[in-house]
């Protein structure tokens, strides 16, 4: 009895024992995998957050452009031509005997669509030729689309709904393998950003506009607030393009701006969800959109102008009778500030650097009015917010931040159940918001690093109760270990924050040296965190970022031009025998209170 008794006891210890060995481990690793999330969550916001101000500044830059456009080139003409002499144009090029790639016959066939995509997984280009061809066939189908898509599901024939690829054909070859490619019996609907930063995106453009071509009744597209010629003059596509296809790219990009403005703007599925690429607003009309001509706006970053009235210039024009009278007011761009009213809102709607002279800007020839502008605007520029209300989107520069409140008051108005949109990078490739009413579905995997996040693809039949499909694509990720993935997107994200520092060097130096009056090259923490807030605008943790930055003092000051020598990125402190540095620890501390921070913000709003 008493050695029973013994051996009972030896094993509840040794039984208890492992228990704490299990939770302690436990404990650990939760605390490890809280730690990788944190790094790869304010990595993600350094990238979202320059993203976003290249996108303010790529708007307020805007007005520049269209000025410089329509006064001192002729790249904003936009007219390619009559079908005849674009058709004439396609018959004087000639496809040598050298060349190898896919040659198209219309009207096309799925046969023709296999061999852009054996041609394209092996890195070859369609001809211009060909190009320009497909190009012109899909301008006369998009004509005949009405400004708002109309479709139905059922149990057998599932749709399935993708985001922004942006240029990443892996993603779209991806899809394609795991789902199917588009037929009668496997509709896709793709919703808008289908070029720039990835460096496929001609490639993806033909092959959807083929799939068009084949299934016109099948695949569908949406246009993106990046199907933008002057958008597309920033973010690499044209770019791309003129490389590719050289003597001829001009001719595709003019021609591409036209199907760009012939593209559908929403898709109702099943009269009750509605699809559009960016999201809406209080005033977004559908009945509106619905019944104005869309090709009016060829971009959005051309809004109705003004006439042209500069301090010591006149414009050789007719008597001032003549001239059409203007809603928005005269900007002093002496102040360096460009102010443009969209004759809705009251408030600025674009700002730009410019000139030391007074200006009007000059009207564009089309007779798009400031309303149909801002409803284009605002269904492909706004993101969702968690709090009431439908705010200026300042982060991006244009469009809205809509709350629930207006989520539910547009779907009840049209008698509708679900607003699907894309235009957001998300960790997971999707989001869910708004009480469930909205979801943000994002295609193109990696889209800030390998690694950054995944990308996800829905299918819809007539329950209406989305089923997600998530992938990565991995070349060099599968091999790497989670804490080496995190790593390298978190170096990538500070190289990048660093280049941002680079190119705002005079006006931080500037905001450094109003704490530092006696140039003694350091300032303290708050102060340099304030300095690089006031210029950059990123509403980044600072603080907690500046060991990665700058180099500190032994006082704890900061060497505020260390950010800008030309060094590489020191990698993230190591751990050492699972033991953390006491600067690891509160920086830590720091992120976290910033993390959490900013998703109360957003769920709350910034004033509770």
């Amino acid at each position: 009895m008493g050695c029973g008794t013994s051996v009972t006891g030896s094993r509840a210890k040794k039984s208890e024992r492992a228990i704490k060995a299990a939770l302690l481990i436990q404990r650990w690793y939760r605390c490890y995998m809280a730690r990788l999330e944190m790094r790869r969550q304010y990595a993600l916001s350094i990238f979202q957050s320059i993203e976003y101000a290249e996108e303010q500044a790529q708007l307020q830059l805007s007005s520049f452009f269209t000025f410089m456009l329509d006064h001192f080139t002729h790249l904003n003409e936009t007219d390619t031509g009559s079908d005849v002499q674009l058709l004439e144009y396609e018959r004087m090029i000639e496809v040598p005997d050298s060349y190898h790639g896919p040659r198209l016959s219309f009207p096309l066939t799925v046969a023709d669509t296999n061999s852009l995509l054996h041609a394209f997984k092996d890195q070859q280009h369609l001809h211009a030729r060909y190009v320009l061809q497909l190009l012109h066939e899909t301008k006369k189908l998009l004509k005949q689309m009405p400004n708002i898509i109309h479709l139905s599901t059922s149990y057998s024939k599932e749709i399935t709904i993708c985001g922004d690829l942006h240029g990443k054909l892996d993603d779209l070859l991806l899809i394609f393998y795991k789902n199917g490619l588009p037929s009668e019996e496997n509709p896709y609907l793709f919703n808008g950003d289908f070029v720039d930063r990835g460096k496929n995106s001609i490639e993806i453009l033909i092959i959807l506009f083929s799939f068009l071509l084949v299934y016109p009744n099948h695949l569908h597209l949406n246009r993106g607030n990046h199907e933008d010629h002057i958008v597309n003059l920033r973010y690499g596509f044209t770019k791309e393009v003129m490389k590719k296809y050289r003597s001829h790219g001009k001719k595709i990009l003019n021609l591409l701006q036209d199907v760009y403005s012939w593209l559908p703007l929403a898709t109702v599925i099943d009269s009750k969800v509605l699809i559009v690429h960016g999201g809406i607003s209080d005033t977004t009309d559908l009945d509106f959109l619905n019944l104005f001509k869309r090709n009016k706006m060829k971009s959005v970053l051309r809004p109705p102008r003004q006439d042209i009235s500069v301090k010591g210039m006149t414009r050789p024009s007719s008597s001032s009778s003549h001239r059409r009278q203007y809603t928005s007011d005269l900007l002093d761009v002496g102040k360096h500030m460009w102010l443009l009213h969209d004759g809705v809102n009251s408030g600025p709607l674009l700002e730009a650097q410019y000139l030391e002279s007074s200006v009007r800007m000059p009207s564009v020839p089309s007779e798009l009015t400031a309303k149909e502008w801002k409803q284009v605007v605002d269904i492909l520029w706004s993101d969702p917010k968690n709090q009431n209300g439908c705010t200026p989107n300042k982060v991006r520069g244009g469009g809205c931040y809509f709350g629930p409140d207006v989520t539910a008051r547009l779907l009840k108005r049209y008698n509708l159940k679900m607003l699907i949109r894309s235009h957001e990078c998300k960790q997971e490739g999707y989001e869910i918001s708004h009480h469930g009413q909205v979801i943000t579905i994002f295609s193109a995997s990696n889209y800030y690093e390998d690694g950054s996040n995944r990308g996800a693809y829905l299918k819809l039949n007539p329950d209406l109760i989305p089923r997600f499909v998530q992938y990565q694509v991995s070349k060099c990720t599968r091999k790497q270990t989670l804490h080496q993935r995190v790593s390298v997107v978190e170096w990538s994200a500070l190289k990048s924050l660093r280049e941002k520092l680079y190119s705002r060097r005079s006006e931080l130096i500037a905001a450094f040296r109003q704490y530092d009056p006696n140039y003694t090259g350091r300032i303290s923490a708050t102060e340099w965190a304030s300095a690089m807030e006031s210029v950059l605008h990123l509403d980044l943790p600072w603080r907690t970022l500046r060991s990665r930055l700058v180099q500190l003092a032994p006082d704890g000051s900061v060497e505020y031009l260390s950010c800008f020598n030309d060094l590489e990125i020191e990698p993230a402190i190591k751990e050492v025998r699972g033991k953390k540095s006491h600067i690891q620890t509160l920086e830590e501390h720091f992120l976290g209170g910033w993390l959490l921070r900013t998703r109360f913000s957003k769920t709350f709003g910034t004033h509770n």
